[in-house]
């Protein structure tokens, strides 16, 4: 080799070296912000439309409530600056709030802005029946102090004072979109700015003025997958920090926990706060039969299809409220038992020439569902083949939520979690109406669950444990529990423990009380 060569060589190989050092660079400084992954899209940043998990998770980091659920289960001020004061009669509730509190956009947190927040949730809120149900008016008394008059007395309002839905926005921003929706922006109190957003990605800053604790991190990069296996090929290349478990297999569920116990990733758990399950649409024969309703949940083996879909990490579940809710033995509806549910269905006239055929529907985009209806589909036919016939059929999940309340799906699988961690946040969504028929809902909740199952005294227990506290409003919740157990319009499958697993160089995710990681505790170690 000439000595003309060698040095044109050496020069190459230094500025490939260079080249590489400089990518090394970038790619550190573009990892600054800690990237988080979840699928799914984010169309919207409003509070009054956000109702996913994926958003509210955003929404939580971004903006603040009035109160937080504390690890002792107790009511914690966050905006509030004490505990709501409530008049003898239970009608008025007087929240004091915190002084020296600014929006994103350098305007003051004032009892005005928390107003016109609660104000505009309930003109134009997609959940807004939780304040519309309860709540006659809202007042400003002072500058930093507001008044809420309620219908009636109201337990669980406190509760839903902590729900991300009713984070405050500053009415300076939104003066635009008192009556409709705000979706590529948030303007809040929270411990981060948005930078920018879309509907795939979302990037999140360290407010400068934030009032309480500042975040451990320099950002957060939001990263919205498809699929289960993109999220699952992201975290194991390392090209995301922190995996969300929301619609990630299964399998790949129990792969990622095998690499936490070689040490080759962390994981933290919250405490299980969706539940699966199924509705039945009982205001139209065949399911408007409850007995026949009740073969059905008799026919469901949740062990085996614990085992069958999530390897054991969904906890089978006989209950339509999380356990540590409401009460940890409490489970109301009935254990597997194919021979009662064959006994049930020969008094209504089917089996041997007269099989049963429910139209199953699923989610085709949720992994989950797919597989627990084809295992239930199996084990009717190894059980009960001669009385039922399960037929399935996959629909994209936002075509499932648009046509619930039109009484398309005879069953479907379906998913909850509730908007504040309480009994009532998952009762009433299911099981509450305004109009009943013969034990048909016309007009309420219970219609939007696609289930259309009314009942009176389940109407009449919820309104009584309005006005009750402590144990003897729990009391009054579990039978509410029974009642529906009876009903029958839903059968509740199995348990999700909320779980994200990161980098090693990344601190161990930590969960609140409503199942949503702080991602201000998030850091780079």
């Amino acid at each position: 080799m000439s000595k003309l060569n060698y040095i044109k060589n050496t020069l190459k190989i230094s500025s490939i070296f260079l080249i590489l050092l400089q990518l090394s660079c970038v790619q550190d400084k573009k990892r600054e912000n800690i990237i988080v992954a979840s699928a799914g899209k984010i169309e919207s940043l409003d509070p009054a439309q956000a109702n996913t998990l994926r958003t509210l998770q955003i929404l939580s980091a971004l903006g603040d409530t009035l109160y937080k659920i504390n690890k002792e289960g107790n009511l914690s001020p966050s905006l509030a600056k004490d505990l709501p004061k409530v008049s003898k009669n239970g009608l008025l509730i007087d929240i004091p709030l915190k002084e020296n509190i600014f929006f994103h956009d350098g305007n003051n947190f004032n009892a005005e802005a928390m107003a016109f927040s609660l104000n505009r949730f309930r003109e134009i809120g997609t959940l807004n029946y939780l304040l519309n149900d309860k709540i006659e008016d809202i007042e400003v008394k002072d500058k930093f102090l507001i008044r809420i008059k309620l219908k009636k007395p109201s337990s669980s309002l406190k509760s839903l004072l902590t729900s991300v839905n009713l984070t405050p926005v500053s009415p300076n921003s939104y003066s635009n979109y008192r009556d409709s929706f705000n979706n590529k922006n948030f303007v809040g109190t929270g411990p981060y700015y948005l930078e920018s957003f879309n509907s795939s990605q979302q990037i999140i800053k360290p407010f400068k003025n934030y009032w309480g604790k500042k975040p451990l991190n320099k950002g957060i990069d939001f990263i919205n997958y498809r699929n289960s296996s993109t999220l699952f090929g992201a975290i194991k290349t390392k090209e995301v920090d922190v995996l969300i478990s929301n619609s990630i297999d299964d399998m790949q569920r129990l792969t990622l926990n095998r690499m936490v116990n070689k040490d080759q990733l962390k994981a933290g758990d919250g405490d299980p706060i969706e539940i699966g399950y199924i509705t039945l649409k009982s205001n139209i024969l065949p399911l408007e039969n409850k007995k026949i309703r009740e073969a059905l949940s008799y026919s469901i083996d949740r062990e085996l299809i614990s085992q069958q879909v999530s390897f054991g990490t969904r906890e089978p579940l006989r209950s339509i409220v999380p356990p540590q809710l409401h009460s940890k033995n409490f489970s109301p509806w009935p254990n597997y038992n194919p021979n009662i549910a064959r006994s049930l269905l020969k008094k209504e006239g089917y089996c041997d020439t007269n099989i049963l055929s429910i139209p199953l529907t699923f989610r085709s985009n949720v992994p989950a569902d797919k597989l627990l209806a084809l295992t239930w589909k199996d084990q009717i036919k190894r059980d009960l083949s001669d009385c039922i016939e399960i037929t399935l059929n996959g629909v994209e999940s936002t075509t499932v939520y648009k046509q619930l309340s039109e009484g398309a799906f005879e069953a479907v699988i379906l998913d909850w979690t509730g908007a504040y961690p309480d009994p009532e946040a998952y009762l009433t969504p299911l099981l509450s109406c305004n109009k009943i028929n013969n034990n048909s809902c016309l007009k309420g909740e219970a219609v939007f669950s696609g289930s259309f199952w009314g009942d009176n005294k389940v109407q009449e227990l919820l309104e009584e444990s309005e006005a009750l506290e402590g144990e003897d409003r729990l009391k009054n919740l579990i039978k509410v529990e029974k009642l529906a157990a009876q009903g029958n319009a839903y059968i509740p499958i199995w348990l999700v423990n909320p779980k994200a697993w990161s980098l090693k160089d990344i601190s161990q995710p930590e969960f609140s009380s409503n199942g949503l990681i702080i991602l201000k505790n998030l850091k780079r170690e």
